[in-house]
């Protein structure tokens, strides 16, 4: 067979097809990156505009993540009132982390699964909770939580919120 026979010729345009999918795949793989850092970039610069425009930030409960705490919602549901829902969540504390001052669009029912917290509700002296005691804060209460032990704590938030806004709002 000589280079130029027909099954060669096939074989090159095969190898050639493939790498030009290859390579296309790359490209449209690295364009959606870029995207989504161009999204999360757009998305950091609208927060940053809100904090200096009103001296607060909004936070998806995604977002709202601190060093040494972990958010997991477990469910949300639709309640009998219109505009309101359920939201129930696990929030597991690291030894001195805090989450800091920050209000809910609604009421949040708090019961210490583990661990020592301490809450600092605006207009009350700050309480310790171990595991079994509960707390209620009101909508709009500013409030704080901070693990005061030296083990992981947890505690299971319930909050009975208005449907569609942020679930957490961090207070300057």
């Amino acid at each position: 067979m000589s280079a130029a026979s027909p099954s060669n010729v096939r074989g090159m345009l095969l190898a050639t097809w493939a790498g030009a999918i290859a390579f296309s795949l790359v490209l449209v793989a690295s364009r959606y990156a870029q995207s989504a850092r161009a999204a999360e970039q757009v998305a950091e610069d609208h927060d940053a505009e809100l904090a200096e425009g009103y001296g607060w930030v909004h936070v998806a409960a995604q977002q709202a993540q601190q060093a040494g705490i972990r958010r997991t919602e477990l469910q949300r549901h639709d309640l009998a009132s219109p505009g309101r829902e359920a939201v129930q969540a696990r929030i597991d504390f690291e030894p001195g982390s805090v989450f800091p001052k920050h209000t809910h669009p609604g009421e949040e029912i708090i019961y210490v699964l583990k661990g020592s917290l301490e809450y600092q509700v605006e207009g009350k002296p700050p309480v310790t909770l171990t595991a079994g005691n509960v707390l209620f804060i009101p909508a709009g209460t500013v409030h704080a939580a901070k693990n005061v032990g030296s083990d992981n704590a947890a505690e299971l938030g319930t909050y009975v919120v208005e449907k569609g806004k942020p679930l957490v709002v961090l207070v300057k």
